[in-house]
C-alpha cells in the first residue's frame, strides 16, 4: 500500500476505514470481482490474458462526416474475461479512443508552418504532409489498458477517432463528431446503439455483458476525447481520468490574441494536426481535405492576427458543460509546455463550480502523467462498480512535491490559503532591477530589442542583455510556496504596429545543472494588438502606450530560500511565439506595472520569507 506522507496510508487518510473484501452477489461456483480497501483486485480467474474474449466491430454512428449519405461507422475493439460468456457475468467498461491508434504522420521538410514571420502579415505556405500508410487489414485497435483492468473484473473498449485507421468519416480536430464518436460507442454499449461485425454489414453485435457502466481514460489527445465525450451527457458515462487533456484549441495554438506553438512542435496549427491524425480510408481523404481542412480549417485560422472568432469558440470545451454529469478524475504536469496547465484547471474549477465529484492530480514533470493506479483504481470501483470506499470525500488535490515522487494531499487546488501578492518592478531591468511589494514612485520606462534568435533560458541566465528587462526579490529568507494563476499588467509601447510579449517568472541564479522546475516557474504570452478585444486586433501606434493584461500558466512551486523570484519580460520567445525579424524595440512602463502572484499565507508570509 503506498505511502503518500510520512505515517499515513493512501486509503487511511481518505476514508480512516479499512474496508473488507467484498464481493459481488453472485453464485458461489463462479468468478467474481473482488474488492480490498475500496479497490478492485486482480482476480486469478480473469488474469490469464490466453482466456480472454477479443473481437473488433463496427458501432453506427448518428452522423454522416464524410459526406457519402451514409452514417458512419466507427471501428471498436473488446477485450473482457471469458466469463462474460461462460458465466453471464457483467462488467463495467474502462475505455478508450483515440485518432492515435492506426499510426500518424510525419515531419517532412514544410509540413509545418514557417516561424520566420512578419508579425501582422500573411504566412508562406506549407506543404502537406505525406499521405499515412492506409492499414486495411487491421481487427485488434491496442492493448492499452487491458493488462491493468481486465484482470480486475472489467472489460476494456478502444475505439478509432472518425476518419482514423478503420473508422468511417472525416477527422475534424474538435468539431462535433469527435464529441459524438465515443458517445456513439457508449450508447452501443448501453444498448441504444447498433453494432456490426462488419464496416458494411448488417449482422449484428451487441453488448450484453456489459452492466451500463462505462469509464474513460486517456493521455493528451486521448484525454481530450473524454472530456469531448462527457459534454454530450451521454447516459452511463459515470467516470473519467482525463490526463493532460486539451480542452481549447484557441488556447493550445493561440495565447491572448498571439499565434503561440505547443511546446517542441513549432509550426504546428489545426490544420497540421489534422494532416497528423489522416489515417482513414484514402476514398474518402481527397473529400475529406477539401470539405474539413481546406475550406473548413484553414480560413479560419487567421495567422495574421490570432485572433479569437466563433470557429475557435466553438473548439472549446469549456463552453459546453451544460450537459456534463461525469465523475472526474484529472490529472497534468505544471510544466507541461505541450498542452498547457490551465486546460486542466479552468474545467476542473467549472466542474467543482457545478458541483460535481471531481479530483486533481498534479506533478512538476512534463507532458503526461498518470494519477497513482491506487487513486484511479478507486475512483471507477467507486463510480462504476458502486463500491462506497469515499473516495468523493478524498482531499480534492494531490500535487507531487518538487523532488518527490509521491502526490502530498491538499483541500483543494489552488491552495485555500493562497491569496494575491503584488510585485512592482524597479529600474535596472538590463541587468536584474529590483522587485518589490512597494510602489517606488517613480516614472521609469525601460526598452528592450526583440532578437528571436536567443533562447529564453540564455535570457534569463545573463548578467546583462539588451533583448529582455529582468526583476528580482531580495534572497529569499524561507521557501514561498505560489499556488495558482498569476496576473501581469503591462503598459506599454512598441516601435512597430506589432510585437510579440513574452513573461516568464523565474527562480534565480538559474542554473543549467538545474531541472526545468526548479529554473522556470511559470510564463506566458500576450499579442498587444489584442490589449483591449481577443476578437480584433488593433495595431500598436509606436509611442502610445497600451496595457496588457493577462493571466500566466497556473502553477503550485515551492521556492526554496536563497533564490530570488525574477520577473522577465521580452519579446518573442525562441519555442513557441513567431519569429519576426529582429530589431523591434518594447519600451515598458515601469510605473504602471505589476506582477500579481498567489501566495500560499499571502502577503504576511511573503514579507517574513523575505525577512521583514
Amino acid at each position: 500500500m503506498a505511502k503518500l506522507v510520512p505515517g499515513v496510508t493512501f486509503p487511511a487518510l481518505t476514508s480512516l476505514l479499512t474496508l473488507a473484501a467484498v464481493a459481488v452477489a453472485q453464485d458461489a461456483d463462479k468468478a467474481t470481482p473482488r474488492f480490498v480497501d475500496g479497490q478492485a483486485q486482480v482476480v486469478d480467474a480473469f488474469r490469464n490474458p490466453q482466456s480472454w474474449i477479443r473481437h473488433h466491430l463496427w458501432v453506427e454512428a448518428s452522423f454522416d462526416s464524410d459526406g457519402d449519405g451514409k452514417k458512419d461507422r466507427l471501428h471498436v475493439d473488446v477485450w473482457r474475461p471469458q466469463q462474460t460468456d461462460t458465466e453471464g457475468l457483467k462488467v463495467p467498461v474502462v475505455y478508450e479512443t483515440s485518432p492515435y491508434f492506426a499510426g500518424v504522420g510525419g515531419n517532412e521538410p514544410g509540413s509545418f508552418w514557417d516561424p520566420h514571420q512578419e508579425l501582422g502579415s500573411a504566412p508562406k505556405p506549407r506543404t502537406m504532409m505525406k499521405p499515412i500508410a492506409f492499414q486495411a487489414d487491421r481487427n485488434m485497435i491496442s492493448p492499452s489498458e487491458v493488462r491493468t483492468w481486465v484482470p480486475r473484473g472489467f472489460a476494456v473498449v478502444h475505439s478509432e477517432s472518425p476518419g482514423t485507421g478503420l473508422s468511417e468519416g472525416c477527422p475534424t480536430v474538435g468539431g462535433a463528431n469527435e464529441a459524438l464518436a465515443p458517445k456513439c460507442v457508449i450508447d452501443w454499449l448501453c444498448g441504444r446503439a447498433k453494432g456490426f461485425t462488419t464496416i458494411d454489414g448488417n449482422e449484428e453485435v451487441k453488448a450484453d455483458w456489459c452492466t451500463g457502466k462505462v469509464g474513460m481514460i486517456g493521455t493528451s489527445y486521448n484525454g481530450t476525447l473524454p472530456i469531448a465525450a462527457a459534454t454530450t451527457g451521454v447516459q452511463g458515462l459515470e467516470a473519467i481520468v482525463p490526463i493532460a487533456p486539451n480542452t481549447s484549441y484557441y488556447l493550445y495554438y493561440r495565447s491572448n490574441g498571439l499565434v503561440r506553438h505547443p511546446g517542441g512542435y513549432m509550426g504546428e496549427d489545426v490544420d497540421v494536426l489534422y494532416d497528423f491524425i489522416n489515417s482513414g480510408d484514402p476514398k474518402t481523404r481527397e473529400w475529406c481535405n477539401k470539405h474539413v481542412r481546406d475550406e473548413e480549417i484553414a480560413p479560419n485560422l487567421h495567422r495574421d492576427t490570432g485572433d479569437l472568432s466563433d470557429w475557435w469558440i466553438a473548439r472549446d470545451y469549456g463552453n459546453q458543460l451544460a450537459n456534463y454529469k461525469a465523475a472526474t478524475l484529472m490529472a497534468h504536469g505544471f510544466n507541461d509546455w505541450n498542452v498547457m496547465p490551465e486546460h486542466t484547471v479552468r474545467i476542473y474549477a467549472a466542474l467543482k463550480q457545478k458541483g460535481l465529484p471531481c479530483m486533481a492530480y498534479f506533478h512538476q514533470g512534463g507532458h503526461g502523467g498518470p494519477p497513482p493506479l491506487e487513486l484511479v483504481n478507486r475512483w471507477f470501483t467507486r463510480f462504476l462498480y458502486g463500491i462506497d470506499n469515499g473516495v468523493e470525500k478524498d482531499p480534492k488535490a494531490w500535487i507531487v512535491r518538487e523532488g518527490d515522487r509521491k502526490p502530498t494531499p491538499y483541500a483543494d487546488y489552488p491552495n485555500p490559503d493562497a491569496s494575491p501578492v503584488v510585485l512592482r518592478p524597479g529600474k535596472g531591468g538590463g541587468g536584474v532591477g529590483a522587485l518589490t511589494v512597494t510602489d517606488n514612485g517613480e516614472d521609469v520606462q525601460e526598452t528592450l530589442v526583440d532578437d528571436a534568435e536567443v533562447a529564453g533560458a540564455d535570457l534569463a541566465k545573463a548578467e546583462t542583455s539588451n533583448h529582455r528587462l529582468l526583476y528580482a526579490t531580495a534572497e529569499l529568507k524561507e521557501a514561498v510556496h505560489i499556488s495558482g494563476t498569476g496576473h501581469v499588467s503591462i503598459r506599454m509601447t512598441a516601435s512597430k504596429s506589432a510585437a510579440n510579449l513574452s513573461v516568464w517568472i523565474v527562480s534565480l541564479p538559474w542554473t543549467d545543472k538545474a531541472r526545468i522546475y526548479e529554473n522556470l516557474i511559470t510564463r506566458g504570452w500576450a499579442d498587444p494588438q489584442n490589449a483591449a478585444s481577443l476578437t480584433e486586433s488593433k495595431p500598436i501606434v509606436p509611442g502610445e502606450f497600451v496595457t496588457v493584461k493577462f493571466a500566466l500558466q497556473p502553477d503550485d512551486h515551492v521556492v526554496p530560500a536563497g533564490q530570488r523570484i525574477g520577473l522577465m519580460i521580452f519579446s518573442s520567445d525562441k519555442d513557441f511565439t513567431l519569429w519576426p525579424p529582429a530589431g523591434t524595440e518594447l519600451t515598458v512602463d515601469l510605473g504602471a506595472t505589476t506582477l500579481d502572484l498567489p501566495i500560499v499565507g499571502g502577503a504576511e508570509a511573503f514579507a517574513k520569507a523575505l525577512g521583514k
